[in-house]
């Protein structure tokens, strides 16, 4: 069996935008891929709502992505494949971060992965996903935490998180070629969007555990 861990934000908990709460396992991109992937393959949900690459939240806590990793990776080794798809959040305007300072606490995760001591199991592949778009209409959204400028950051993110996976060796994909967020709160991925990614996403994963 392979296991693969899912680390993520709140697209990978699966906000129920309509609801509230949590989407249902099956409604979510992780449980799609469970399913799609079948018995072969273990699929470890690990997203929590706010987190980031690197950055304390002063609003909430246990949000720095990359002060966690290490003990996520200690609870479910061996694992075979880690994805990580994180930035969303760092695009808030209390960071004030650029769309290259974000890549770079992606990096430091990738680096923390690749050093991690995995024995006696093998070290398992990467693979960055770069973040859907966020609305262009996030200021008329329930989130003040963000702006316009959360908008424009997050269009450049894919190349520059492109260049952390070219620098690394990981493998690479961009969630915004097919799926986008829900029109209703300007972040989240619907049914629809997890669906779309969990489609795009099995073909990948399917690719790299050959």
């Amino acid at each position: 069996m392979k296991n693969i861990l899912c680390f993520g934000d709140s697209n990978t908990y699966g906000v129920d935008i309509i609801k509230g709460g949590r989407l249902a396992r099956t409604l979510r991109y992780t449980g799609i891929l469970q399913k799609m992937l079948g018995d072969d393959y273990h699929i470890i949900e690990e997203g929590y709502n706010g987190r980031t690459t690197v950055f304390d939240d002063p609003v909430g806590e246990f949000r720095n992505g990359y002060a966690i990793i290490d003990m996520i990776l200690q609870t479910h080794i061996p694992l075979d494949l880690v994805i990580i798809m994180l930035g969303t959040n760092d695009t808030k305007t209390h960071f004030a971060a650029s769309a290259a300072t974000i890549a770079k606490g992606l990096r430091n995760i990738v680096r923390k992965i690749l050093r991690f001591d995995y024995s006696p199991s093998a070290m398992p592949e990467i693979l960055i996903v770069s973040p859907i778009h966020i609305g262009y209409e996030i200021e008329k959204s329930p989130f003040s935490d963000f702006d316009v400028t959360s908008y424009e950051k997050s269009l450049q993110l894919a190349s520059e998180y492109q260049k952390v996976a070219a620098e690394y060796h990981c493998h690479f994909f961009d969630a915004s070629t097919v799926a986008e967020a829900s029109p209703l709160d300007q972040i989240h991925l619907d049914e629809d969007g997890h669906e779309s990614l969990a489609m795009a996403l099995v073909k990948r994963i399917r690719a790299i555990s050959r």
